[in-house]
């Protein structure tokens, strides 16, 4: 299933997205072996959520439904992982923290599977939690899967959702100045 998984994402995703997903996989997996290495049981399920969490984004995704980008991301990632014969609790589980992992809000309850893809997110897009993860850590992710200036480019697809679709879920976030947050990314500007 990982290898099924890894294979449809690089070919569905433009190479910054994919690279966007390796940085969140790795630097979730360096919080949890830091952090909280009672959730490593999960590391398996976690990767294949990051392999499709931004599913939704790709340009033939974005724009060929009128749904929010993590909603449908999370119903292709449910369609590919049922497909592909996951247990039904783990592709549910992957779609579920998909759906919520733009989530930023400070109500409510969430996964542990969602609550570490919400953590290495917005590390990579926005910087913050730096403290979680050591910069040695960053600097080998960046060398594997080099950014290529993913800070303008998700803050641009980010814009072209809101303009395509102005009612979709980004726009919860961009209130509270999302785009702008991820273009002073000052923990990934020395990377990008």
């Amino acid at each position: 299933l990982v290898k099924k998984t890894y294979e449809y994402a690089k070919k569905e995703l433009p190479e910054k997205i994919f690279n966007h997903s390796m940085h969140v996989y790795y630097y979730g997996a360096a919080i949890v072996n830091t952090h909280f290495p009672h959730m490593s049981s999960m590391l398996e399920t976690y990767f294949l959520t990051c392999l499709l969490h931004n599913i939704g984004t790709s340009d033939t995704n974005l724009s060929g439904t009128r749904m929010s980008f993590e909603f449908y991301g999370a119903y292709k990632a449910l369609k590919f992982l049922t497909q592909n014969e996951a247990p039904k609790d783990q592709a549910e589980a992957i779609a579920e923290a998909i759906i919520r992992h733009a989530d930023l809000g400070d109500t409510g309850t969430i996964t542990s599977l969602g609550q570490l893809i919400q953590l290495s997110t917005v590390f990579d897009n926005v910087g913050l939690n730096a403290h979680l993860v050591h910069a040695d850590t960053i600097a080998s992710v960046v060398a594997a899967f080099p950014r290529n200036k993913w800070s303008p480019a998700f803050a641009a697809c980010m814009r072209e959702e809101m303009a395509l679709k102005p009612w979709c879920h980004t726009t919860a976030n961009e209130d509270n100045g999302l785009c702008a947050d991820v273009e002073k990314n000052w923990a990934m500007e020395p990377y990008e």
